[in-house]
Protein backbone atom coordinates (compact mmCIF):
# COMPACT_ATOMS: atom_id res chain seq x y z
CA UNK A 1 0.00 0.00 0.00
CA UNK A 2 2.66 2.19 0.93
CA UNK A 3 4.75 1.35 -2.58
CA UNK A 4 0.99 2.08 -4.40
CA UNK A 5 1.41 5.53 -2.55
CA UNK A 6 4.64 6.59 -3.20
CA UNK A 7 4.58 5.08 -6.96
CA UNK A 8 1.64 7.83 -7.38
CA UNK A 9 3.33 10.33 -5.62
CA UNK A 10 6.27 10.24 -8.12
CA UNK A 11 4.09 10.03 -10.90
CA UNK A 12 2.41 13.11 -9.40
CA UNK A 13 5.66 15.11 -8.90
CA UNK A 14 7.27 14.19 -12.30
CA UNK A 15 3.66 15.04 -14.40
CA UNK A 16 4.11 18.55 -12.96
CA UNK A 17 7.70 19.44 -13.55
CA UNK A 18 7.28 18.22 -17.24
CA UNK A 19 4.09 20.69 -17.06
CA UNK A 20 6.64 23.35 -15.37
CA UNK A 21 9.16 23.13 -18.00
CA UNK A 22 6.59 23.21 -21.22
CA UNK A 23 4.47 26.59 -20.20
CA UNK A 24 7.16 29.27 -21.29
CA UNK A 25 7.89 27.66 -24.90
CA UNK A 26 3.98 27.73 -25.35
CA UNK A 27 3.75 31.44 -23.75
CA UNK A 28 6.18 32.88 -26.34
CA UNK A 29 4.48 31.20 -28.97
CA UNK A 30 1.03 32.11 -28.68
CA UNK A 31 1.40 36.19 -28.31
CA UNK A 32 3.09 35.51 -31.79
CA UNK A 33 0.30 33.79 -33.26
CA UNK A 34 -2.05 36.16 -31.77
CA UNK A 35 0.26 39.48 -33.63
CA UNK A 36 0.50 38.09 -36.70
CA UNK A 37 -3.72 37.17 -36.68
CA UNK A 38 -4.52 40.65 -35.91
CA UNK A 39 -2.28 41.78 -38.90
CA UNK A 40 -3.54 39.93 -41.52
CA UNK A 41 -6.95 37.83 -42.64
CA UNK A 42 -8.71 35.55 -40.35
CA UNK A 43 -6.16 32.70 -40.42
CA UNK A 44 -7.19 29.04 -39.21
CA UNK A 45 -7.52 27.90 -35.22
CA UNK A 46 -4.08 26.57 -34.18
CA UNK A 47 -4.80 23.27 -32.48
CA UNK A 48 -4.68 23.01 -29.01
CA UNK A 49 -2.55 20.46 -26.70
CA UNK A 50 -3.88 17.10 -26.21
CA UNK A 51 -4.67 17.14 -22.73
CA UNK A 52 -2.58 15.46 -19.99
CA UNK A 53 -2.69 11.80 -19.45
CA UNK A 54 -4.21 10.59 -15.57
CA UNK A 55 -1.60 11.43 -13.14
CA UNK A 56 -1.91 7.44 -11.35
CA UNK A 57 -1.59 5.60 -14.91
CA UNK A 58 0.74 7.31 -16.48
CA UNK A 59 4.93 6.43 -17.18
CA UNK A 60 7.58 8.94 -16.94
CA UNK A 61 8.19 8.08 -20.95
CA UNK A 62 4.73 8.17 -21.72
CA UNK A 63 4.51 11.39 -20.04
CA UNK A 64 6.59 13.39 -22.18
CA UNK A 65 4.88 12.93 -25.05
CA UNK A 66 1.96 15.43 -24.69
CA UNK A 67 5.12 18.35 -24.08
CA UNK A 68 6.40 17.41 -27.77
CA UNK A 69 3.30 16.97 -29.42
CA UNK A 70 2.83 20.70 -27.96
CA UNK A 71 5.65 22.58 -28.95
CA UNK A 72 5.33 20.79 -32.22
CA UNK A 73 1.89 22.39 -32.71
CA UNK A 74 3.61 25.76 -32.18
CA UNK A 75 5.61 25.79 -35.61
CA UNK A 76 2.63 24.44 -37.28
CA UNK A 77 0.31 26.98 -36.31
CA UNK A 78 2.80 29.86 -37.37
CA UNK A 79 2.81 28.48 -40.96
CA UNK A 80 -0.85 28.91 -41.90
CA UNK A 81 -0.69 32.80 -40.09
CA UNK A 82 2.85 33.76 -42.33
CA UNK A 83 1.03 32.66 -46.05
CA UNK A 84 -2.29 34.48 -44.36
CA UNK A 85 -0.20 37.43 -44.71
CA UNK A 86 1.32 37.37 -47.46
CA UNK A 87 -2.00 37.04 -49.01
CA UNK A 88 -3.32 39.99 -47.35
CA UNK A 89 -0.99 42.17 -48.28
CA UNK A 90 -0.31 41.21 -51.50
CA UNK A 91 -3.65 42.30 -53.65
CA UNK A 92 -3.06 45.68 -50.96
CA UNK A 93 -0.01 46.36 -52.86
CA UNK A 94 -0.86 46.61 -55.85
CA UNK A 95 -1.90 50.51 -56.95
CA UNK A 96 -5.66 51.20 -57.36
CA UNK A 97 -6.96 52.81 -60.81
CA UNK A 98 -7.87 56.51 -59.80
CA UNK A 99 -11.45 56.25 -61.95
CA UNK A 100 -12.85 59.59 -63.00
CA UNK A 101 -9.92 61.86 -63.91
CA UNK A 102 -9.12 60.01 -67.72
CA UNK A 103 -12.61 60.13 -69.01
CA UNK A 104 -12.68 64.15 -67.26
CA UNK A 105 -9.58 65.11 -69.41
CA UNK A 106 -10.53 63.29 -72.63
CA UNK A 107 -13.57 65.51 -72.55
CA UNK A 108 -11.14 68.45 -72.98
CA UNK A 109 -12.63 69.60 -76.70
CA UNK A 110 -12.55 73.10 -78.08
CA UNK A 111 -16.15 73.06 -78.24
CA UNK A 112 -16.67 72.22 -74.22
CA UNK A 113 -14.12 74.24 -72.90
CA UNK A 114 -15.91 76.76 -75.22
CA UNK A 115 -19.45 76.47 -73.92
CA UNK A 116 -17.86 75.71 -69.76
CA UNK A 117 -15.96 79.35 -69.76
CA UNK A 118 -16.66 82.32 -68.00
CA UNK A 119 -18.92 84.69 -69.90
CA UNK A 120 -16.35 87.40 -70.70
CA UNK A 121 -14.27 84.61 -71.85
CA UNK A 122 -16.78 83.79 -74.22
CA UNK A 123 -17.44 86.93 -75.69
CA UNK A 124 -13.59 87.41 -76.25
CA UNK A 125 -13.86 84.30 -78.04
CA UNK A 126 -16.89 84.95 -79.97
CA UNK A 127 -15.02 88.56 -80.80
CA UNK A 128 -12.19 86.91 -82.32
CA UNK A 129 -14.32 84.50 -84.41
CA UNK A 130 -15.46 87.13 -86.05
CA UNK A 131 -12.46 89.39 -86.20
CA UNK A 132 -11.84 86.10 -88.19
CA UNK A 133 -14.49 86.15 -90.15
CA UNK A 134 -14.15 89.31 -91.58
CA UNK A 135 -10.76 88.56 -92.22
CA UNK A 136 -11.32 85.77 -94.50
CA UNK A 137 -14.60 87.94 -96.29
CA UNK A 138 -12.22 90.79 -96.99
CA UNK A 139 -9.77 88.48 -98.08
CA UNK A 140 -12.23 87.00 -100.73
CA UNK A 141 -13.85 90.12 -101.80
CA UNK A 142 -10.55 91.89 -102.56
CA UNK A 143 -9.06 89.02 -104.04
CA UNK A 144 -11.60 89.23 -106.54
CA UNK A 145 -11.98 92.81 -106.86
CA UNK A 146 -8.15 93.28 -107.75
CA UNK A 147 -8.44 90.68 -109.90
CA UNK A 148 -11.36 92.37 -112.32
CA UNK A 149 -9.82 95.62 -111.86
CA UNK A 150 -6.56 94.68 -113.05
CA UNK A 151 -7.34 92.92 -115.74
CA UNK A 152 -9.89 95.43 -117.25
CA UNK A 153 -7.25 98.23 -116.68
CA UNK A 154 -4.70 96.56 -118.56
CA UNK A 155 -7.40 95.22 -121.51
CA UNK A 156 -8.30 99.24 -121.30
CA UNK A 157 -4.17 99.75 -121.92
CA UNK A 158 -4.00 97.77 -124.89
CA UNK A 159 -7.17 99.06 -126.10
CA UNK A 160 -5.75 102.65 -126.74
CA UNK A 161 -2.45 101.45 -126.95
CA UNK A 162 -2.24 102.94 -131.06
CA UNK A 163 -4.81 105.49 -130.52
CA UNK A 164 -3.83 109.48 -131.59
CA UNK A 165 -6.20 111.22 -130.06
CA UNK A 166 -8.28 111.46 -126.82
CA UNK A 167 -11.49 111.00 -128.99
CA UNK A 168 -10.37 107.94 -130.54
CA UNK A 169 -9.28 106.66 -127.43
CA UNK A 170 -13.00 106.51 -125.83
CA UNK A 171 -14.07 105.51 -128.99
CA UNK A 172 -12.21 103.05 -128.64
CA UNK A 173 -12.93 101.93 -125.35
CA UNK A 174 -16.69 102.78 -126.05
CA UNK A 175 -19.23 103.14 -122.51
CA UNK A 176 -16.93 101.26 -119.94
CA UNK A 177 -16.37 102.12 -116.87
CA UNK A 178 -12.89 102.81 -115.22
CA UNK A 179 -10.02 104.48 -114.00
CA UNK A 180 -8.89 104.91 -117.44
CA UNK A 181 -12.29 106.25 -119.08
CA UNK A 182 -12.24 108.78 -115.97
CA UNK A 183 -8.70 110.06 -117.01
CA UNK A 184 -10.04 110.42 -120.78
CA UNK A 185 -12.88 112.43 -119.65
CA UNK A 186 -10.81 114.49 -117.12
CA UNK A 187 -8.47 115.84 -119.94
CA UNK A 188 -11.36 116.37 -122.44
CA UNK A 189 -12.90 118.34 -119.95
CA UNK A 190 -10.26 120.44 -118.99
CA UNK A 191 -9.33 120.74 -122.69
CA UNK A 192 -12.95 122.08 -123.47
CA UNK A 193 -12.70 124.43 -120.77
CA UNK A 194 -9.68 125.52 -121.56
CA UNK A 195 -10.47 126.22 -125.41
CA UNK A 196 -9.03 129.42 -126.55
CA UNK A 197 -5.81 129.96 -124.19
CA UNK A 198 -2.61 130.13 -125.93
CA UNK A 199 -0.82 128.36 -122.46
CA UNK A 200 -0.92 124.43 -123.35
CA UNK A 201 1.50 124.42 -119.42
CA UNK A 202 -1.66 126.08 -118.04
CA UNK A 203 -3.58 123.19 -119.55
CA UNK A 204 -1.25 120.62 -118.90
CA UNK A 205 -1.44 121.40 -115.08
CA UNK A 206 -4.97 121.61 -114.98
CA UNK A 207 -5.14 118.41 -116.27
CA UNK A 208 -1.94 116.92 -114.47
CA UNK A 209 -4.38 118.14 -111.16
CA UNK A 210 -7.46 116.13 -112.00
CA UNK A 211 -5.51 113.00 -112.69
CA UNK A 212 -4.22 113.31 -109.23
CA UNK A 213 -7.48 113.66 -107.80
CA UNK A 214 -8.46 110.73 -109.31
CA UNK A 215 -5.39 108.85 -108.58
CA UNK A 216 -5.93 109.92 -105.06
CA UNK A 217 -9.49 108.31 -104.93
CA UNK A 218 -8.95 105.52 -106.51
CA UNK A 219 -5.90 104.41 -103.79
CA UNK A 220 -8.94 105.55 -101.33
CA UNK A 221 -11.35 103.06 -102.95
CA UNK A 222 -8.83 100.09 -103.79
CA UNK A 223 -7.33 100.33 -99.80
CA UNK A 224 -11.10 99.81 -98.11
CA UNK A 225 -10.79 96.85 -96.26
CA UNK A 226 -7.11 96.58 -95.75
CA UNK A 227 -7.75 98.95 -91.93
CA UNK A 228 -9.92 96.27 -91.11
CA UNK A 229 -6.77 93.79 -91.40
CA UNK A 230 -4.52 95.84 -89.66
CA UNK A 231 -6.36 96.28 -87.09
CA UNK A 232 -7.29 92.81 -86.06
CA UNK A 233 -3.74 91.62 -86.94
CA UNK A 234 -2.12 93.83 -84.65
CA UNK A 235 -5.11 93.70 -81.67
CA UNK A 236 -6.32 90.11 -81.80
CA UNK A 237 -3.38 88.49 -80.05
CA UNK A 238 -3.82 91.14 -76.92
CA UNK A 239 -7.60 90.54 -77.10
CA UNK A 240 -7.00 86.97 -76.92
CA UNK A 241 -4.36 87.93 -73.72
CA UNK A 242 -6.85 89.66 -71.99
CA UNK A 243 -9.47 86.19 -71.91
CA UNK A 244 -6.39 84.23 -70.87
CA UNK A 245 -5.94 86.19 -68.34
CA UNK A 246 -9.13 86.51 -67.05
CA UNK A 247 -9.98 82.75 -67.32
CA UNK A 248 -6.65 81.91 -65.07
CA UNK A 249 -7.70 84.58 -62.77
CA UNK A 250 -10.89 82.44 -62.27
CA UNK A 251 -9.12 79.17 -62.28
CA UNK A 252 -7.03 80.94 -59.15
CA UNK A 253 -9.97 81.68 -57.60
CA UNK A 254 -11.63 78.08 -58.01
CA UNK A 255 -8.46 76.60 -56.66
CA UNK A 256 -8.76 78.63 -53.77
CA UNK A 257 -12.41 78.06 -53.41
CA UNK A 258 -12.17 74.09 -53.88
CA UNK A 259 -8.54 74.03 -51.85
CA UNK A 260 -7.00 71.21 -53.69
CA UNK A 261 -4.26 71.39 -56.59
CA UNK A 262 -5.02 68.70 -58.28
CA UNK A 263 -5.02 68.70 -61.96
CA UNK A 264 -8.21 67.36 -62.82
CA UNK A 265 -9.57 70.30 -61.04
CA UNK A 266 -6.85 72.94 -62.43
CA UNK A 267 -6.62 71.65 -65.70
CA UNK A 268 -10.28 72.31 -67.54
CA UNK A 269 -10.20 76.67 -66.28
CA UNK A 270 -6.75 76.85 -67.64
CA UNK A 271 -7.09 75.63 -71.02
CA UNK A 272 -10.09 77.64 -71.26
CA UNK A 273 -8.26 80.66 -70.42
CA UNK A 274 -5.73 79.31 -73.45
CA UNK A 275 -8.35 78.39 -75.65
CA UNK A 276 -8.74 82.24 -75.92
CA UNK A 277 -5.26 83.27 -76.88
CA UNK A 278 -5.40 80.18 -79.19
CA UNK A 279 -8.69 82.18 -81.45
CA UNK A 280 -6.39 85.34 -80.86
CA UNK A 281 -3.38 84.01 -82.54
CA UNK A 282 -5.52 81.95 -85.28
CA UNK A 283 -7.34 85.33 -86.16
CA UNK A 284 -4.40 87.94 -85.86
CA UNK A 285 -1.51 85.64 -88.01
CA UNK A 286 -4.05 85.23 -90.98
CA UNK A 287 -4.75 89.07 -91.43
CA UNK A 288 -1.50 90.31 -90.54
CA UNK A 289 0.09 87.93 -94.00
CA UNK A 290 -3.25 88.94 -96.38
CA UNK A 291 -2.62 92.48 -95.54
CA UNK A 292 1.17 92.38 -96.37
CA UNK A 293 -0.10 90.39 -99.47
CA UNK A 294 -2.58 92.88 -100.47
CA UNK A 295 -0.26 95.62 -99.76
CA UNK A 296 2.05 94.16 -102.86
CA UNK A 297 -1.18 93.58 -104.99
CA UNK A 298 -2.31 97.15 -104.47
CA UNK A 299 0.58 98.94 -104.93
CA UNK A 300 0.73 96.83 -108.48
CA UNK A 301 -2.40 97.71 -109.36
CA UNK A 302 -1.77 101.46 -108.36
CA UNK A 303 1.42 101.44 -111.29
CA UNK A 304 -1.15 100.59 -113.72
CA UNK A 305 -3.20 103.29 -112.75
CA UNK A 306 -0.33 105.60 -112.59
CA UNK A 307 0.35 104.25 -116.23
CA UNK A 308 -3.09 105.01 -117.31
CA UNK A 309 -2.78 108.51 -115.96
CA UNK A 310 0.60 108.98 -118.26
CA UNK A 311 -1.42 107.51 -121.48
CA UNK A 312 -4.19 110.13 -120.71
CA UNK A 313 -1.78 112.83 -120.13
CA UNK A 314 0.21 112.24 -123.66
CA UNK A 315 -2.91 111.90 -125.30
CA UNK A 316 -4.04 115.28 -124.09
CA UNK A 317 -0.61 116.46 -125.34
CA UNK A 318 -0.82 115.31 -128.97
CA UNK A 319 -4.65 117.12 -128.91
CA UNK A 320 -3.08 120.55 -127.54
CA UNK A 321 -0.11 120.58 -129.86
CA UNK A 322 -2.12 119.21 -133.24
CA UNK A 323 -4.90 122.39 -132.13
CA UNK A 324 -1.62 124.32 -132.43
CA UNK A 325 -0.66 122.91 -135.77
CA UNK A 326 -3.63 123.66 -137.16
CA UNK A 327 -3.84 127.24 -135.95
CA UNK A 328 -0.09 127.82 -137.34
CA UNK A 329 -1.23 126.59 -140.95
CA UNK A 330 -4.42 128.70 -140.83
CA UNK A 331 -2.20 131.77 -139.86
CA UNK A 332 0.66 130.76 -142.27
CA UNK A 333 -2.34 131.04 -145.76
Amino acid sequence: MKTASFQASLAAAVLLTVAWLAAPAFAQTQPQAAAQARSAAPAPVAPQPAPAAPAAAAQPSTIAAPSTAATAAAPVAATPSASATEAAVAPASEPTPKAGIAPAMKELSPWVMFMSADIIVKAVMIGLAFASLVTWTVFIAKSIELSIASSKLRSALRKIAEARSLAEAQMALGAKQGILPSFLAAALREARISAGLSSDSGIKERAASSFAELVRAEQRRIRIGMGFLATIGSTSPFVGLFGTVWGIMNSFIGISKSQTTNLAVVAPGIAEALLATAIGLVAAIPAVIIYNHFSRVTKGYLELVSRASGAAARLLSRDLDRSHGSTHSRAAE
